[in-house]
């Protein structure tokens, strides 16, 4: 390239540099947003109980966790394709949009259903409000320097983790606020902070786009659907079915009909479909797909059961349940710091995933061993030990999956990996939690049948007869339904109660450390890549100076990642 060249290209390279200020405001948009998803979470995770008994359903709350993830694992790829082609603005203001009118309606639910239907509006608009910010971060800030960055993202996690379980607690422990039911406000809360969310993206999230014309793959998007929520129905019903029955039977095949057909509309659309098949030719994609699928699973499926033995065998409120899982998010929060920092300082990110994949292991073998009298301290170093092994995890497979692809396709990689991790913790949920309250049972039964024959037992029950009463519930089958008669039981007579829920709760972290050891195989997988210098914007900007510079020479322009010889001196300037 002559020096004429170059200084011509100096002012198009320059306007796709953002300064440390303008990366600061822009971030400030997104944090907003995801504040919004964050705390949703946070709040939902203590006050599901309360939300749960006073709905008369606690049996099937998996229908409101579930019906959310659906719906965002499902429109998660949506957003990353068409915010690929017509920028990224839009789409953020209308993912907070959705979810606000989502947060609203769940507000006015009557029953558990009707929270799910609601709550699966909810889940549209939370498809992209974490997708973007991560691909909004791809086009502004080069792989080696999003370390920097990571401590804003904390602040607004541990903000919200700290949040979240008070006010969580706080509404959902309150008969009445303003003549609402307290716990109705876990969703009306959403309301005024996404509208400000949505003032400040307004205000702030400038970003240059160019449009790139191209088919939107609706075909895949219809049939993925067609094939994901019969699958995800029969992995929540499958118990009240029966695995074996013609609902269930009907489910497996519209559900194998629609991902086959899934798969057709990918090859028909090419690099146009909504998760191009070629994209997973890249090692660190597949592998990077793999593993989210594999966390998501461990992670969503474990730690749904958390909250549950915290205040139904610890006993615990639901803003102290909350607060006791303050650990966990310690744990995030350093794993993610330590594993940027390092990233940053050293350019290597493939041990990472290594090191916190097997945190992940031993931390869920030692959940498989509490109990009903595991002191609370333990729990909670198990926690941290967990929050340290995600942390760790999650992020460097995001930086890694971003680095090895086109900036094209920044979007739709991004957002495939949130969407395999979605999908696991989807599936995770939905097993993990059908298995449970189909062991609960049983293990109720078997625990009150051994505590039966002791002195301790008998003698409780002879001091308060009412206590027997209360009894018949515990052993019925509205005891899954609504467990606020413990409170009512003596702590020896609810003590069985205890047991046999926090031995059906082993049974679920067995199976996510059996589903985490295979996590940990996949990762050994992952490529190491040198990381760019260049934001996704900047690479763009070289891709479009070299095209108008090539003078219809046919060639690579736009392929993306630095070439072979930049690759292993990443400070060199782009040679295109």
């Amino acid at each position: 390239m002559s020096s004429s060249d170059s200084a011509a290209a100096a002012p198009a390279r320059a306007s796709t540099e953002f300064t440390h200020r303008q990366i600061l405001t822009i971030l400030g948009g997104l944090m907003m947003g995801m504040f919004l998803a964050a705390l949703d979470q946070t709040i939902m995770a203590t006050a599901t109980r309360t939300i749960a008994d006073d709905l008369h359903g606690f049996d099937i709350q998996a229908w409101a966790t579930t019906a959310f993830l659906i719906t965002s694992t499902i429109s998660t790829p949506l957003y990353g394709k068409l915010s690929d082609i017509y920028g990224r603005r839009p789409f953020f203001l209308f993912a907070i949009g959705i979810f606000v009118v989502g947060s609203f309606l769940c507000g006015l639910a009557e029953n558990m259903y009707w929270l799910a239907a609601f709550r699966a509006i909810q889940g549209i608009g939370a498809g992209g409000l974490m997708s973007l910010a991560l691909a909004i971060i791809g086009d502004i800030v080069p792989p080696r320097e999003r370390a920097k960055y990571q401590g804003y993202f904390l602040a607004v996690f541990g903000t919200a983790s700290v949040l979240g379980p008070i006010l969580g607690g706080f509404f959902a422990g309150a008969d009445r606020i303003l003549w609402v039911d307290g716990w109705r406000w876990v969703f009306y809360l959403n309301v005024p902070i996404g509208i400000a969310a949505m003032v400040v993206v307004a205000r702030v999230l400038h970003l240059p786009h160019q449009r790139i014309n191209h088919r939107i793959d609706w075909p895949g998007a219809l049939a993925l659907i067609v094939g994901l929520v019969p699958l995800l129905t029969i992995a929540e019903q499958g118990r009240a079915w029966g695995w074996d029955s013609g609902r269930a039977f009907l489910c497996y095949i519209i559900g194998a009909v629609g991902l086959i057909a899934f798969v057709l509309a990918e090859r028909a659309y090419g690099d146009e479909a909504l998760l191009p098949i070629r994209l997973f030719k890249n090692r660190t994609i597949a592998v990077g797909a793999t593993s989210s699928t594999i966390l998501g699973m461990a992670m969503f499926g474990g730690l749904m059961t958390v909250p549950l033995y915290l205040q139904i065998v610890k006993g615990a409120s639901a803003t102290a349940a909350g607060l006791q899982m303050i650990p966990f998010v310690l744990g995030i929060m350093s794993g993610s710091i330590i594993s940027g920092q390092l990233i940053a300082r050293t350019g290597r990110y493939r041990i990472f995933p290594i090191i916190g994949s097997t945190l992940m292991v031993a931390s869920l073998a030692l959940f498989a061993t509490i109990g009903a009298d595991t002191p609370l301290w333990r729990v909670m170093l198990i926690m941290v030990l967990m929050g340290l092994g995600l942390g760790g995890n999650m992020q460097p497979m995001i930086t890694a999956v971003q680095n090895a692809v086109s900036p094209r396709e920044i979007g739709v990689a991004t957002s495939s990996v949130t969407f395999f991790r979605s999908m696991g913790g989807t599936l995770g949920t939905a097993v993990f939690l059908s298995v449970l309250f189909n062991v609960l049972p049983g293990k109720i039964g078997s625990a009150f049948t051994q505590a039966q024959g002791t002195p301790e037992f008998q003698a409780a029950l002879a001091a308060d007869p009412s206590q027997a009463r209360v009894l018949e519930q515990a052993t019925s089958g509205d005891a899954l339904s609504d467990t606020s008669f413990l409170s009512r039981l003596s702590d020896v007579v609810a003590h069985p109660f205890k047991v046999g829920f926090s031995d059906g709760i082993q049974v679920v972290f067995l199976l996510a450390l059996a589903v985490m050891v295979i996590g940990l195989v996949v990762v050994f997988f992952l490529p190491e890549i040198p990381l760019s210098m260049r934001s996704a914007q900047q690479q763009r900007a070289d891709d479009i100076l070299a095209a108008e510079n090539s003078m219809g020479v046919p060639g690579e322009v736009g392929a993306g990642p630095l070439t072979d010889e930049e690759v292993h001196t990443p400070n060199r300037p782009p040679s295109h």
